[in-house]
């Protein structure tokens, strides 16, 4: 039996320059299976904060009127190039299907530019404060490298090259850009009900009083929440650091755990193709700036 450290040093032992899918899948799927959900979940919702971003998941309704579907479509495709790759046929596909969504929309770079930058940040953060233990730079180096991959494929442009880059990135857009927006609440209720779907009827109002216990100002404010109290704060996060200890304590996984086998993912009971997932908007409209045809280094067809 494995002890408690001993994929971190096989984490250690690996490149992260050249490794970094390999680090970041041990390090997601073996070490913090749950946390990282949950910090991607938080990645996705900090999003919305975002006018620009909230607004239109607000005018394409995918978020308000079929929430679980698209949880689950995102979190599956974003599974499927973790799982398999960049460079294989699932992976190419998942890529592909991405691509095709957005570029049915005009998405400025500079917002997905963003979007990449909270799927590096959020977790590092959330695993400062709520993890079993936290990221090593090892693993922050392959996080970065893993996402500047992810952007190339997806056409990104002045992707940050390293972890440091990314929170400078996210923390100035944030500053500059968080603001009200009808819509954009609008979501965020739709997503705050779907997280308490998940649970028995009666916890409901208990979760959403969690998930907002769990917000910084700026989204609250951004938001228009009223602040969470002490209590509320106190009991959420101390419950969360409890599972740290907790956790830290057990014996590390000995399989790992992908974002299809968790139990929030409800809409393919009798499983999926990946070809299949996400939206198909109609053909010709206008989106983001990746062009067809592109090779590896730049968009997926």
């Amino acid at each position: 039996m494995l002890k408690r450290y001993e994929r971190l040093k096989e984490i250690l032992r690996l490149d992260p320059d050249r490794d970094f899918l390999e680090i970041y899948r041990l390090t997601v799927t073996y070490e913090f299976p749950w946390d990282i959900t949950r910090a991607l979940e938080l990645a996705l919702y900090r999003t919305y904060a975002v006018p620009a971003v909230g607004r239109l998941l607000a005018v394409t309704g995918e978020l308000t009127e079929r929430p679980q579907k698209r949880y689950d479509d995102t979190a599956l495709l974003l599974d499927t190039v973790l799982e398999h790759g960049f460079d294989s046929e699932e992976g190419r596909t998942a890529v592909r299907r991405i691509n095709r969504m957005h570029r049915s929309y005009d998405i400025s770079n500079d917002d997905m530019r963003y979007v990449l930058c909270t799927f590096v940040v959020t977790p590092k953060r959330w695993l400062d404060t709520y993890g079993w233990r936290r990221l090593s730079g090892h693993e922050l180096r392959a996080f970065a490298a893993y996402y500047r991959t992810l952007g190339a494929h997806m056409g990104i442009k002045d992707v940050p090259r390293t972890y440091e880059e990314f929170e400078r990135t996210l923390d100035s857009y944030e500053e500059e850009h968080f603001g009200w927006d009808a819509g954009a609440r609008s979501v965020s209720d739709a997503t705050l009900a779907l997280m308490g779907s998940w649970y028995p009827g009666p916890l409901a109002p208990v979760v959403r009083a969690a998930s907002l216990a769990l917000l910084d100002d700026t989204l609250l404010r951004a938001f228009r929440y009223p602040r969470p109290g002490r209590v509320a704060r106190g009991l959420t996060r101390g419950a969360l650091r409890l599972r740290a200890r907790a956790v830290r304590l057990m014996p590390p996984r000995s399989t790992p755990r992908y974002a299809r086998q968790n139990p929030e993912i409800k809409g393919y009971p009798d499983g999926y193709e990946v070809a299949a997932l996400g939206t198909f908007p109609t053909p010709g409209v206008r989106g983001c700036p990746v062009a067809r045809g592109r090779t590896s280094e730049g968009a997926a067809e």
